[in-house]
């Protein structure tokens, strides 16, 4: 096959076949498509797009590219993922509660990209805590413990790998049919039937508008039907962080306090709904109303928090920071953010609140730069909330007192204070598949 030709069909509009995507993939990760080719092609379905048959191809050939996982075992496998946001630690609490329930959840998450925190990073700050964990192993502490959270091995999608690097400095991260395969060639692999999907939009998200993320998720639910994989989407509202605590080692105190019982009632509502979500898709409790009562049940009983524990010792980590999660790294200094005039908070930039956290040291400029795991941000008013001049909207963790100035400045220039009443936007907008 000659690649101009494939660049040029798909510059006119045109579908490619399963032996031309076969030979795309499969040329570009050997290396016999060079990158100046496939960023052609990426731009191509940047504007193009693909159809539903069609990306369904791709993906598969995405996942062929490398190892697919397998359990051996009985029961349902499922998984959740997010679109990313600020204070979004829902996968820390979710996954050892659903597991405490009878489902298994095998989640393979990412890093801290952009203005948006990493789970990796988060359980990293636990003592010990390896997310580098082997293919093996992690299959094991799946079907024994019932969760686990790693990252992704160079042998599960490689092509993925590739492509997200070439799309990344070809201004095609955006497109919505290539965000749909990246994702789901990725939870395809790792084993699962269902995935609950979290997209969100707003001001701290990658889609800042509601009609965006329901193109996603409308593209997810679709392609993932097509791979034989039920996917359940959420919209959910990024125009102000989630819970109270941004930062790595902040959030995972308060997924503790989550799986103890307590936590943000905005948190709390996000854990129970998708929880309610995997164990409906997962089979194991079809009564929405019954589903709620058994998870509120294992989040007062401990059982949730147990099941975190024993996640957290399968992977080398100290467990010991459940009972006390002052074992968690810390800032040195802690100082608040004051508003500098009475009114009501009428507009947070939440991207802005995040690139704080990064200036803090809480996340990367660069791909070799080191995460200080203790920084980070409390953050007390929300979209709608009356505040007096001098009231605390948030409180700063940090370690360098130039990196607290500069993260000061940004969070004055993130809130808007206004004079008229806000009215707040609800936290699940839409829910689409299922």
């Amino acid at each position: 096959m000659i690649v101009y030709d494939l660049i040029k069909k798909k510059r006119d509009g045109r579908a490619w076949s399963t032996e031309e995507i076969r030979h795309i993939i499969t040329g570009f990760v050997s290396g016999s498509i060079p990158d100046y080719q496939m960023a052609a092609m990426l731009m191509a379905v940047f504007y193009r797009g693909m159809e539903t048959a069609e990306l369904a191809e791709w993906t598969e050939a995405m996942i062929d590219s490398g190892d697919r996982i397998r359990f051996p075992g009985p029961g349902a496998y499922v998984d959740k993922h997010s679109t990313g946001g600020v204070g979004d630690k829902v996968s820390l609490p979710l996954a050892p509660l659903v597991a405490s329930l009878g489902l298994r959840d095998p989640m393979i998450s990412g890093r801290g990209l952009g203005h948006t925190g990493g789970t990796l990073d988060k359980l990293e700050t636990i003592p010990g805590f390896r997310t580098d964990v082997p293919v093996p192993r992690f299959m094991e502490i799946v079907d024994t413990v019932g969760c686990a959270i790693v990252g992704q091995t160079g042998a599960l999608v490689p092509a993925d790998k590739k492509l997200y690097a070439l799309r990344d400095v070809t201004a095609t991260v955006d497109s919505i049919p290539l965000i749909a395969s990246s994702i789901l060639s990725k939870k395809r692999a790792s084993g699962i039937s269902a995935l609950v999907q979290d997209v969100k939009f707003g001001s701290g998200a990658f889609m800042k508008t509601q009609e965006s993320a329901a193109a996603l998720a409308r593209e997810m639910v679709g392609l993932g039907a097509a791979l034989g994989l039920r996917v359940t989407a959420f919209l959910t509202d990024m125009g102000q962080p989630l819970g109270v605590k941004c930062g790595n080692a902040l959030e995972v105190a308060e997924s503790i306090e989550v799986l103890k019982g307590g936590g943000p009632a905005d948190l709390v509502r996000l854990v129970e709904e998708f929880a309610v979500a995997m164990l409906r898709s997962g089979g194991v409790e079809g009564d929405r109303d019954r589903a709620l009562e058994r998870i509120r049940g294992a989040l007062a009983s401990g059982a949730a928090l147990e099941r975190f524990a024993r996640m957290v010792e399968a992977q080398g980590g100290d467990p010991r920071v459940c009972d006390d999660p002052q074992r968690l790294p810390s800032a040195a200094g802690v100082a608040p953010f004051t508003a500098g005039r009475s009114g009501t908070v009428s507009f947070i930039d939440v991207e802005r609140v995040g690139q704080a956290i990064v200036v803090l040291g809480g996340g990367r400029r660069r791909m070799e730069d080191r995460v200080d795991p203790g920084v980070g941000l409390e953050v007390f008013a929300k979209v709608g909330d009356r505040v007096d001049a001098g009231d605390v909207l948030a409180k700063v963790h940090y370690s360098e007192t130039a990196k607290l100035e500069e993260a000061r400045a940004m969070l004055a220039s993130a809130y808007e204070i206004g004079d008229t009443a806000v009215a707040q936007r609800p936290l699940i907008a839409q829910v689409i598949g299922g």
